[in-house]
């Protein structure tokens, strides 16, 4: 028999309203598997008593009737999102002790529709990272593990601990951030489902800013239904972010069913990369013959721009992370540092930052900062921008050619072993953004969904790219997708 923490938020939510359980036995099925799982370090703090207050809530509005499909849904937030009197320390020394007194707009969303914090899940420091190795709680650990190995593998990043608590079947989806795919990255690691909104679908209010123009909310979970539900009730228009699209949220689930027959799939040839595992090219075509089997019509499309967009995503993320995390100067809040006898306000910004950050986040402020420097402002900076620009365009001339959505790979490997990519070289650890940025640097829509498992048992993820504000239609294509897959694994629980 499955446990209540093992439902999807479609299951739950009939079981709720079927009296076959409580939320607050619900939220307490999740809390003991939380417990149980402390050896994954995916969860950097519990919140079990808000937890269990919020559910008898929610089950007061269920019994009256009338109640949003999120209630009594127990979630865990990423350490990015603000939360009103809750540590939000971005995984970062520096933010050490930190409680904000307001609520992000998102998580104040979720919590209006009924849905219950189980806590704040691990991550890399301010988002910075494709592993979450470079967090001030340690490594998260992926629930995943080879065929007869006991080696810990990481599980993406940077929502490396959301992605890995809704496979670990620790919450029945969480909240996370895709800056460069943080979101889809982590989803394909680990055999969950991560959708990356338009941006502007939802408010960036109340988030740790990581690059601005980049940032958005979206939701990791057990399937592309429970993704749906989950972002319609996180979308929507917001006053106090000038980056919030004024658009009416539609309902997401409700276009699932609408199939893929007579809808147009890009396949664009600038992601056949060089060297790329015949394992994720073999499940890319794969996937391609399932929508195609399914009444799609599949073309070749061309993204010209695609090969300039890593190096210029390393080059504008820092800039805008340098020019956000000014801020943390020792002066406000956050992490201050002991100064000695005759020192001064210069040497306390450097003090403070340098016992603050970790070395992820200094090397990425470095990069912006020198990109933002005169004398290279214009080659640099401004060069990247005229290349996001190109990117951005070949987009809209795909679609403006009758593209519905657009199917690649998620990541260029299966989860890595931890603590054995990028340690020499950063940039080995960049490339596993390479399939994922162009999607944050044109603004589009993007959904990572499992569709297949590698040589040693390891979870591989599909992406598809919508157009932009239609997430409902891209949605529709990922179910379909999801349905002809039929991926139904589920790692082995080795941490109990």
């Amino acid at each position: 028999m499955r446990e209540l923490n093992e439902l999807s938020i479609a299951e739950a939510r009939d079981g709720l309203r079927a009296r076959d359980f409580s939320a607050a036995e619900l939220a307490d099925s999740c809390l003991s598997a939380i417990d149980a799982a402390s050896e994954l370090n995916l969860f950097c703090s519990r919140t079990g008593e808000l937890a269990l207050e919020g559910a008898r809530r929610a089950d007061r509005r269920i019994s009256a009737g009338g109640a949003a499909s999120m209630c009594g849904i127990p979630i865990g937030i990423k350490d990015l999102f603000c939360t009103r009197g809750v540590s939000t320390q971005a995984a970062s020394r520096i933010l050490e002790g930190f409680k904000p007194e307001y609520e992000s707009t998102v998580t104040a969303r979720l919590a209006d529709a009924g849905a219950t914090m189980l806590g704040k899940l691990n991550m890399d420091e301010f988002a910075m990272g494709s592993s979450t190795e470079n967090s001030a709680y340690g490594p998260a650990i992926n629930p995943w593990r080879s065929k007869g190995s006991d080696r810990k593998r990481s599980p993406g990043g940077s929502s490396g601990g959301s992605a890995g608590a809704v496979a670990a079947d620790l919450c029945l989806a969480a909240l996370g951030t895709d800056t460069g795919g943080s979101i889809r990255q982590p989803a394909a690691l680990t055999g969950t489902v991560g959708v990356k909104p338009t941006y502007g679908r939802c408010s960036r209010w109340g988030i740790v800013a990581f690059a601005s123009s980049l940032d958005q909310a979206g939701p990791l979970a057990k399937s592309v239904r429970d993704a749906a539900i989950m972002l319609e009730a996180m979308s929507g228009h917001d006053p106090k972010d000038s980056t919030s699209a004024k658009r009416e949220v539609p309902k997401f689930e409700q276009f699932l069913e609408s199939g893929v027959k007579g809808k147009k799939i890009g396949i664009p040839r600038e992601y056949r990369l060089e060297g790329m595992p015949s394992e994720i090219e073999n499940l890319w075509s794969e996937g391609a013959e399932m929508l195609k089997s399914q009444g799609a019509e599949i073309k070749d499309v061309t993204l010209p721009h695609t090969k300039y967009a890593l190096p210029a995503y390393y080059v504008i993320a820092p800039a805008e992370a340098s020019s956000n995390l000014a801020r943390y100067d020792g002066v406000r809040y956050g992490h201050r540092a002991k100064l000695r006898e005759g020192e001064g306000i210069i040497d306390l910004y450097k003090r403070t930052r340098a016992e603050g950050f970790g070395p992820e986040v200094k090397r990425r402020v470095l990069i912006g900062t020198y990109v933002l420097s005169q004398g290279f402002y214009e080659a640099y900076y401004r060069r990247a921008q005229r290349v996001r620009t190109l990117i951005k365009k070949d987009f809209e001339a795909v679609f403006a050619d009758g593209i519905d959505a657009i199917l690649t790979p998620a990541t260029p490997s299966a989860a890595f072993e931890i603590g054995t990519v990028g340690n020499s070289d950063p940039v080995e650890m960049y490339l596993n953004d390479v399939f994922t940025v162009t999607v944050n640097l044109a603004g589009l829509p993007g959904v990572s969904l499992p569709a297949g498992l590698d040589r040693q048992g390891l979870p591989l993820g599909l992406q598809l790219i919508g157009r932009p504000w239609e997430e409902g239609d891209m949605l529709a294509c990922a179910y379909a997708l999801e349905k002809a897959a039929g991926f139904k694994a589920k790692p082995e629980r080795w941490w109990i």
